[in-house]
């Protein structure tokens, strides 16, 4: 293991959450320098100097040290939802809340253009990626079925949702493959748009 000191990580200084992060970040630019599957957790945990022991007691495998800044992102979705407007409709109420997640990703583009790359080439990670969007629906889906006064497994709440995401999945994914050129706001408008408008008019060109 890499020798602790000025190079390593002070687990005695630091809060939990503050030193995950940071391991997290040490653990994104391996990845993302050598690729996912050829990094193992010790050499992630050599890198931020700690032991590989250590490295597990903070992260339960490789795949979580990458979407540590994701974590609370569906609760914290889910708060915003909750304190949009009484009289906003529902779909509009979504797209608001989802402004705190994509906040996430313009703070800093080219780490998050990055971070989806890494995501989206990685089938592991990807997998893990969509077992995070279920979790996201799940909590989502209950501050709706609030905002609703339905029950939580009332199908127009599942289905409003799962739009919702896909919707900002298609917009990241489009996002991702302009490398950023494109206005990632933008991109998510019109998803939503499309969605709440999906067929052309009798008459309307294409």
């Amino acid at each position: 293991m890499a020798a602790t000191g000025t190079k390593g990580l002070d687990l005695r200084r630091r809060s939990r959450e503050s030193l995950r992060a940071e391991i997290a970040e040490v653990a994104f630019k391996v990845f993302a320098e050598r690729g996912f599957d050829q990094v193992t957790a010790t050499e992630v945990a050599e890198a931020a100097g700690i032991s590989r022991a250590s490295f597990f007691r903070y992260f339960a495998s490789k795949e979580d040290a990458v979407f540590v800044a994701q974590e609370e992102m569906g609760v914290n979705v889910a708060d915003a939802l909750r304190g949009r407007p009484a009289g906003e409709d529902a779909w509009t109420a979504l797209r608001r809340a989802l402004d705190l997640a994509v906040a996430t990703y313009q703070r800093d583009p080219d780490d998050a253009l990055a971070r989806l790359r890494l995501i989206r080439g990685t089938p592991d990670l990807r997998s893990r990626q969509l077992e995070r969007l279920q979790r996201w629906k799940q909590v989502i889906g209950a501050a709706l079925a609030e905002r609703l006064g339905v029950r939580g497994d009332d199908i127009k709440v599942e289905a409003l949702v799962g739009a919702a995401l896909g919707a900002l999945d298609a917009a990241l994914t489009r996002w991702s493959e302009s490398d950023g050129a494109e206005d990632l706001i933008a991109l998510i408008d019109e998803a939503f748009a499309v969605i709440a408008d999906p067929f052309p008019r009798l008459g309307d060109a294409g």
